[in-house]
């Protein structure tokens, strides 16, 4: 009587062999078609792990399209969670808002004078005021990032600051 070997996933050498052979085609696979904004490496070691846990059951002639379906819904199933995050995210925001509309419309007319105001600088001053009030720079780090002298990021600053003022009625 001939002795049969049945060769099943939970062997550890044909598992490494399957994951060797397949994790980096996965990966790729899942890259090209969803993008690498869903860490797709974790959801090629979450297929392998499901992989393994169901090892028995999983022959090996089909252990590659498994990894491969296993690995596509996990990213789908990301997806679909993150669009149900963006959609609560939406509903929370519209559903409450504590504002007066004079408020709301003060403050959106107020942005468009600051953008307006703003975009109407010198690019040296836009950029040098920008990197001050918006990014927090200190004025040394505007002076390297722009390759000038502090005397010379202080004038556009207050340059900037100015303009505002005079032109605007703004206090910055």
């Amino acid at each position: 009587m001939k002795n049969i070997v049945i060769k099943t996933v939970c062997e550890e050498k044909l598992y490494k062999k399957i994951f060797y052979n397949h994790a980096k085609n996965i990966h790729s696979f899942l890259c090209y078609k969803f993008g690498l904004k869903y860490a797709v490496e974790d959801k090629v070691q979450e297929a392998f792990i499901k992989l393994w846990e169901n090892c028995k059951k999983i022959p090996p002639e089909k252990a590659k399209s498994y990894v491969y379906k296993v690995a596509t819904n996990l990213v789908l199933n990301e997806i679909n969670h993150q669009k149900v995050k963006l959609k609560y995210n939406s509903l929370k925001k519209e559903n409450i808002n504590y504002e007066s509309p004079e408020f709301v419309f003060e403050t959106n007319e107020f942005s468009e004078k600051i953008q307006s105001a703003i975009s109407n600088l010198t690019e040296a001053q836009r950029v040098a005021f920008l990197l001050n009030r918006v990014d927090g720079k200190k004025h040394k780090e505007i002076a390297e990032i722009l390759s000038i002298s502090t005397k010379e990021k202080k004038k556009r600053i207050y340059g900037a600051i100015k303009s505002i003022k005079k032109n605007y009625k703004i206090k910055v």
